[in-house]
């Protein structure tokens, strides 16, 4: 197992933000994170910042939702989903308190997110890579964001088209909210 420290991703980075667990605009419909903040170890915030690269050669953007989640706030996912496909068990560790996953869309240049047929965290069979009941531009849509992504080197899930993670995500330990860097989360 690795033990690699967590990085921030900033606008800096030329990426999006709207990191929906520091909102109530969640499926917990709370707030549970204490500040917006993203998160990955080094190697996933290199991939992603090659996946931002290769959106702006398309004329777009990257938006996060979310990435590194400390195992204390897993434990509120888990309990506020009945649907457990959609939300790792934190008692296994899951891949988001890894610093290893993101969760993410795409965006025009001007930052409005592009349409992907559901909102993320949508937990529903109409979130799933492939699916083809939704319109075929959101189709689209999600079919760029998942080249991109597996260009850079990510992983997916099939359930959720919002959300890619490293191949093999176990070699890095689950991270609780004191590996956040300048505090908790």
């Amino acid at each position: 197992m690795q033990h690699e420290t967590l990085q921030i991703l900033t606008e800096s980075d030329g990426l999006l933000f709207d990191i929906r667990y520091a909102t109530p605009d969640n499926l917990a419909g709370r707030a549970i994170y204490r500040r917006p903040v993203a998160l990955l170890v080094p190697e996933a915030r290199r991939r992603l910042l090659a996946a931002r690269d290769m959106a702006a050669a398309l004329g777009l953007r990257l938006l996060v939702f979310d990435a590194y989640r400390p195992v204390e706030a897993q434990w509120a996912l888990w309990h506020a989903v009945t649907d457990k496909r959609f939300v790792s068990d934190p008692r296994k560790g899951g891949v988001h308190p890894r610093g290893v996953a993101v969760d993410l869309t795409l965006a025009d240049p001007a930052g409005a997110p592009l349409p992907m047929g559901t909102g993320f965290d949508a937990v529903t069979s109409l979130s799933a890579h492939g699916c083809t009941s939704i319109p075929v531009e959101a189709q689209r849509n999600r079919a760029i964001l998942l080249g991109l992504m597996t260009a850079a080197g990510w992983d997916h899930y099939g359930l959720e088209w919002w959300h890619y993670q490293l191949f093999e995500p176990r070699r890095f330990p689950p991270l609780a909210a004191s590996a956040v860097p300048d505090g908790p989360m």
